[in-house]
């Protein structure tokens, strides 16, 4: 491999590196910042706050009910993973293993919801949730999130099960295998990394949503992100120490599941696979 040794080139990664360690070390003092507010009983003016406690986080978890949230953010979340799971795993198996007139069109219509931003379709996704009487319930917001899941998991399946030969399906069902025994028995095993890998990542992504939540949760359905911005911005007086608290709940809720679907799956292993699939075809 020939590097570059000219002057502008060692100036230009230089810059790069510059302006990568500026933005982290930016997110890194937001973060701390927020962290650090959370445990200090006073902070004005100075480095670090006069004392520290815990007792913001008690506060927090009782004026905002975080374990009624908690509760109800899991349910959300596990709901929407259960059906992502269902239909976007049956509908990448329609789409892989059949041509038929007008696929690429569909599979346009799958990208829109990864591509277009979620406040510009879920407006109107509120308003019809809410015209059919189930916005600000539970599966209101469960039915918007699915929106962009179902897809998402659509498009991350298809390369996993495009590279199974056709040929083993073929031979289960020679030995009598029907569709159930085929799915559960063949396909199942090798698609489960892939299916792990889509699930895991829905799961971080419906937890981080807020336009569609926001727009479609009631009371009664509102998850950790959606309560967050309420206590935020919702009427009366609120120490910011508590509010901070419930922002590293968030944080760290996020942040563990994060880290269990990076376990699980490569984001770079994705890319490839679906290159392997374009050079293929």
């Amino acid at each position: 491999m020939i590097r570059d040794t000219t002057i502008g080139a060692k100036l230009w990664i230089t810059a790069v590196w510059v302006v990568v360690g500026f933005f982290i070390v930016n997110l890194l003092a937001m973060i701390a910042t927020v962290i650090i507010s959370s445990f200090g009983t006073r902070w004005l003016g100075t480095w670090l706050p006069a004392g520290w406690t815990t007792k913001w986080y008690f506060t927090a978890w009782a004026e905002f009910q975080l374990s009624d949230v908690l509760i109800v953010t899991f349910q959300i979340v596990f709901t929407v993973v259960a059906l992502s799971g269902l239909l976007g795993v049956t509908a990448a198996y329609a789409l892989a293993r059949r041509d038929f007139p007008g696929k690429k069109l569909i599979m346009l219509l799958f990208l829109l919801p990864l591509l277009v931003p979620p406040i510009t379709f879920g407006i109107p996704l509120a308003t019809v949730l809410y015209q059919a009487g189930v916005g600000g319930t539970f599966w209101g917001v469960v039915l918007a999130n699915l929106v962009p899941t179902v897809p998402f998991v659509i498009l991350v399946m298809i390369p996993f099960i495009e590279q199974i030969d056709p040929k083993v399906e073929a031979a289960a069902r020679v030995f009598g295998a029907g569709t159930f025994r085929l799915f559960l028995h063949v396909l199942m095993p090798m698609l489960l990394p892939g299916i792990l890998a889509s699930l895991l990542l829905v799961l971080v992504r419906t937890v981080a949503m807020f336009e569609l939540t926001f727009l479609t949760a009631g009371p009664t359905s509102q998850t950790l992100v959606v309560a967050l911005y309420y206590s935020v911005f919702a009427s009366g007086v609120r120490a910011v120490q508590s509010i901070d608290a419930m922002a590293v709940v968030y944080m760290v809720t996020t942040l563990v599941w994060l880290l269990i679907a990076l376990r699980f799956v490569n984001p770079t292993q994705i890319v490839a696979r679906a290159k392997q699939q374009q050079s293929a075809a």
